[in-house]
C-alpha cells in the first residue's frame, strides 16, 4: 500500500491501526512484525515509531479502544431504559450487534490477552469487568423485581457474554438467517434460561 501524499500524521496513525488490527488478526500477535505493520502502511519501517511507541502500544491501544467504545455505546443504549427485561434486551441486541460487525477486535480482544505485558493485561480486565457489571447489574435488578431467577447471577453474567460472543466465530452476513433474527432467537435464549 503506497503512502498517501501529504497525509497527516492523524491519517497515517489511523492507517497503522487498520492495518495492525488486520495483520494480527490474520497471523496473531506474535507473527506480526514492524516490517510489516510499515510495508502495509506504506511507510517506512522507523517511521512507525512517530505513531507508536512500540508494537505491544499498539495492541493495547487496539484493545483498550475496543472495550472503551464497547462499554460508552451500552451505556449509551441503556440510559434511558430502567426495566430489568427491557435492558437485558436492550443488552442482547447490543452485544450481538456490535460483535458482529468488529469480527477482528472481537478476536483479538478474546486472544491475545496472552500477549499483553503484565501491566497492560490488569488495565484491559479491568475493562472486561467493567463490562461484565453492567450486565450483572441488570440481572441482580431483575431477580431484586422478581422478573428473573439466577442461582449465581455472576456465573449466569458470564455463561450469558460467552453464548452471545460464541457469534463471532460463525456469523456471516449473508448467512441463512439475518442479524434481526438472530439477535431475536438469542434474546428468546437468554430470557427463557432466566425467567422467574
Amino acid at each position: 500500500m503506497a503512502r498517501t501524499k501529504g497525509s497527516s500524521g492523524e491519517k497515517t496513525l489511523a492507517a497503522i491501526r487498520k492495518a495492525g488490527l488486520k495483520l494480527i488478526y490474520q497471523h496473531g500477535f506474535e507473527a506480526m512484525s514492524l516490517r510489516d505493520l510499515a510495508r502495509e502502511v506504506g511507510i517506512q519501517q522507523g517511521s512507525l515509531y512517530n505513531h507508536i511507541e512500540t508494537k505491544q502500544a499498539l495492541l493495547f491501544d487496539l484493545m483498550r479502544t475496543h472495550l472503551e467504545n464497547l462499554v460508552t455505546e451500552l451505556d449509551a443504549r441503556l440510559s434511558d431504559e430502567s426495566d430489568p427485561t427491557a435492558r437485558l434486551k436492550i443488552f442482547v441486541d447490543f452485544h450481538l450487534g456490535y460483535h458482529m460487525e468488529r469480527k477482528s477486535e472481537v478476536y483479538i480482544n478474546n486472544s491475545e490477552l496472552r500477549s499483553l505485558e503484565p501491566q497492560n493485561l490488569v488495565r484491559i480486565k479491568s475493562l472486561r469487568k467493567s463490562y461484565e457489571a453492567r450486565l450483572i447489574g441488570i440481572l441482580k435488578a431483575g431477580v431484586a423485581r422478581k422478573q428473573f431467577k439466577c442461582a449465581d447471577v455472576s456465573v449466569t453474567a458470564f455463561a450469558v457474554i460467552a453464548m452471545l460472543t460464541g457469534v463471532c466465530a460463525w456469523y456471516k452476513p449473508k448467512g441463512s438467517r439475518s442479524q434481526a433474527e438472530l439477535v431475536k432467537i438469542h434474546t428468546d435464549l437468554v430470557l427463557t434460561g432466566i425467567a422467574a
